[in-house]
């Protein structure tokens, strides 16, 4: 999910919701989920939850794998594999970059300005379509490369927009759930690393059955643990929630 987020664009966002910190009373930074309180849940609890939806292509991984998925990890996570990636431009575009500038416009600006005007279920909803419609600017690039068919070109971007528009949903409810920009931006940069699901290559797996069978179980963990883990109780008083005169049950 890589759009372009330019200066211009991130300073308007940023002076409307200092208009709506100066109304609320509730500091910047606060109203954008930088705060201290409850962080440490923040940074684990969303992560383990969107982890636990991808659970099915996690174990394809491990299964591909010829030393397991344990020693992959291991792999890159040493010094030399890091030093490489901080110096790839593409990895630090996709997994550092997108989603620290995307969350930023589309969460911890945006949801705030939002909240006041449609309430925090409606912002939820409303939120991601600008969030989709963003990444239609891939349309004019495939255009110039000339690569594809117009057919081709308009069904990806509506697929794209359809996916992008679901995770926006979900990233939206992480933010006013936890009142944390950090939780949506660490899922977000995971989902970058591991893409849309490829559920071509597990219908033709030779282990099809177990690999099915954890991606029904990802999706019934997920959708089991969704409410308990994203309770407002680990994290402290969301101060978007205090935007809306009359809090709904996402708040609570």
């Amino acid at each position: 999910m890589k759009i372009s987020v330019t200066p211009a664009k991130l300073w308007r966002t940023i002076a409307s919701i200092c208009i709506v910190s100066l109304q609320s009373g509730v500091s910047l930074t606060e109203l954008m989920g930088i705060r201290l309180e409850g962080i440490v849940p923040a940074g684990i609890l969303p992560l383990c939850l969107t982890m636990m939806l991808f659970l099915g292509p996690l174990v394809q991984l491990a299964v591909d794998s010829p030393k397991g998925l344990l020693f992959e990890i291991r792999l890159k996570c040493n010094l030399r594999s890091l030093t490489l990636c901080v110096r790839d431009l593409k990895w630090l575009r996709n997994h550092v970059v997108a989603p620290l500038t995307e969350e930023l416009v589309f969460r911890a600006c945006m949801l705030p300005v939002l909240v006041p005007c449609t309430g925090p279920t409606a912002a939820i909803f409303v939120c991601p379509l600008f969030f989709g419609v963003a990444h239609f600017h891939h349309i004019s690039e495939q255009l110039r490369s000339g690569q594809n068919s117009l057919g081709d070109i308009l069904t990806a971007a509506v697929f794209q927009f359809a996916y992008t528009y679901v995770f926006g949903i979900y990233s939206a409810f992480i933010f006013i759930r936890t009142g944390h920009m950090l939780a949506p931006v660490l899922c977000h940069s995971f989902c970058n690393s591991m893409g849309f699901p490829d559920f071509s290559r597990a219908l033709e797996h030779p282990q099809r059955p177990v690999i099915l069978l954890c991606y029904q179980l990802g999706v019934a963990l997920f959708l089991l643990f969704l409410l308990p883990l994203m309770d407002p109780f680990f994290y402290g008083t969301t101060p978007i929630c205090g935007l809306s005169l009359r809090p709904r049950a996402v708040c609570s």
